[in-house]
């Protein structure tokens, strides 16, 4: 990827015309330009005119190649800010646009980054190593994180159950600061594969991980079960959920006999529970670093289920609502964000991971309202990410999925009889849009499918999203931008 840092501003442009990249920076808003020449290009994406007229839908008010190429000029980023919305791919983004803010309008966030491709995201089979086109959230971000393909269920180790070593625990080898967030359990795949490296994703804590991925316990010499391993990695701040798992007694090792919430205490972390004292912190560093947590599983979704049925095209359409399970004490995902931003940045750098989690869950649950709040919270913090790159010039923010997803925007027609499960929602722009989900026909059963996934970005290196890549290509580029040894211990 070297050479890609190297690029030039000719470069660029050759590039852009090749892979038909969008997009726009400027002077006060992108990075890395020594000069103002794109200071008049706005990176809104929403369609302001009348969609009815010639030029009233289009998205671009002006050309874009000048502000590319400058946007190009500068490598090397100081800060990463990795954002993964799980199991979203266009289809997800699509619809959360279409309902949320209409067809002709934007994501905040993810739709004003100016580079974007796609990559593969194919795992591989533990027996024969051949390709498995339909990956899960393990050996996906497994890929990113470490630069390796795995196998369904693998966090951090390759096909034969060797460690590999992530972009968090490199980063932080090379004195960088790091962040670990997500909406889901913090031992679920996504936030796993930064701290911990198990042969079994199941492996939360002590009793399942002796009973399911033996090799990797304490008392069989090796690194622990997902909890154990992510408070031995110590990012300096970690946000999720899952404390569920944080009441379970050690089995082995220095802390055996002990629960790992208190585990967590003697090891020197700041244990915060609200969203209120969550707000109260003020630093967080490895003498003192944070674990937050806010929900005994998954933090719950921003908005209530809305769950496709068979037939359900034949419905009338509805709008979604808040989950009133959402308490105020449960920090939103955009707030997560920020704070663990102005927690992290400082002289050091740093590399954080942030996952909207439960955009993949609501889509098995063929939850489709559920699922759109949560690609809502992705673009929530996607925002949160971009807002600060801009103002500090020298951060790369990177938005993806892990895989792609069952849930497809089908034709309303209330006469045609459909297949799977459907649900009709009214959208912003007054029109119905209707929801389908057709890898099963229970809910709760939806699966994953095997296409290739969105990847965009900006700030010093989002060029190398560009085109066509692999989900193990963002752990070269990331690490390379960071300017970090991979080998360093």
């Amino acid at each position: 990827m070297k050479n890609v840092r190297a690029i030039s501003a000719l470069g660029a442009v050759a590039l852009v015309g090749v892979t038909g990249v969008l997009g726009a920076c400027s002077s006060d808003e992108g990075v890395g330009n020594d000069g103002d020449t794109a200071s008049s290009v706005d990176v809104e994406r929403a369609a302001t005119g009348d969609i009815t007229k010639n030029g009233g839908a289009r998205r671009l008010s002006e050309d874009q190649t000048q502000a590319i190429a400058d946007s190009v000029q500068k490598s090397g980023a100081k800060n990463v800010i990795l954002v993964i919305g799980d199991g979203t791919a266009n289809q997800e983004l699509t619809l959360a646009r279409d309902y949320q803010y209409g067809a002709a309008g934007q994501l905040p966030g993810i739709d004003q980054l100016p580079f974007s491709g796609d990559y593969t995201t194919y795992s591989l089979n533990k027996d024969s190593h051949k390709p498995t086109y339909v990956t899960d959230s393990a050996a996906s971000g497994s890929a990113w994180s470490t630069g390796t393909k795995t196998y369904n269920g693998a966090v951090g180790v390759d096909v034969n159950g060797k460690a590999q070593r992530s972009i968090l625990e490199i980063a932080k080898a090379n004195g960088r600061k790091t962040g670990d967030v997500t909406t889901t359990e913090l031992q679920d795949a996504t936030p796993a594969v930064q701290v911990s490296h198990v042969s079994e994703r199941k492996c939360y804590g002590p009793k399942v991980t002796l009973e399911k991925c033996p090799e990797n316990a304490l008392e069989n010499g090796g690194q622990g079960s997902i909890t154990e391993q992510l408070l031995a990695t110590r990012p300096d701040v970690t946000l999720g959920g899952g404390w569920e798992t944080f009441s379970e007694t050690a089995t082995a090792g220095r802390y055996k006999g002990k629960t790992l919430d208190v585990q967590a205490k003697e090891r020197g972390y700041q244990v915060v529970r609200s969203a209120d004292e969550l707000t109260d912190v003020q630093s967080a560093d490895q003498d003192k670093p944070l674990l937050g947590v806010f929900a005994d599983g998954n933090l719950p979704r921003q908005w209530a289920a809305a769950t496709a049925v068979k037939d359900g095209n034949r419905q009338p359409a509805v709008k979604c609502t808040p989950n009133a399970e959402f308490a105020s004490t449960v920090p939103k995902l955009g707030a997560m964000t920020t704070k663990a931003i102005d927690l992290l940045k400082g002289d050091k750098g740093f590399f954080l991971q942030v996952e909207s989690g439960s955009v993949d869950k609501a889509n098995h649950d063929a939850d489709a309202c559920g699922q759109i709040g949560e690609t809502v919270q992705l673009s929530d913090a996607v925002k949160a990410a971009l807002d600060f790159a801009k103002e500090s010039k020298d951060t790369l923010v990177i938005v993806t999925g892990d895989h792609a997803h069952s849930s497809q925007i089908a034709e309303t027609d209330a006469e045609l009889p459909m297949p799977g499960l459907t649900r009709n929602l009214t959208t912003k722009d007054g029109e119905t849009i209707t929801v389908s989900y057709g890898t099963s026909l229970e809910p709760g059963e939806e699966q994953h499918t095997g296409g290739q996934v969105r990847i965009a970005a900006y700030g010093p290196g989002a060029v190398n999203v560009s085109g066509l890549s692999d989900q193990t290509d963002p752990f070269f580029y990331i690490t390379d931008q960071l300017g970090v040894d991979r080998n360093k211990k």
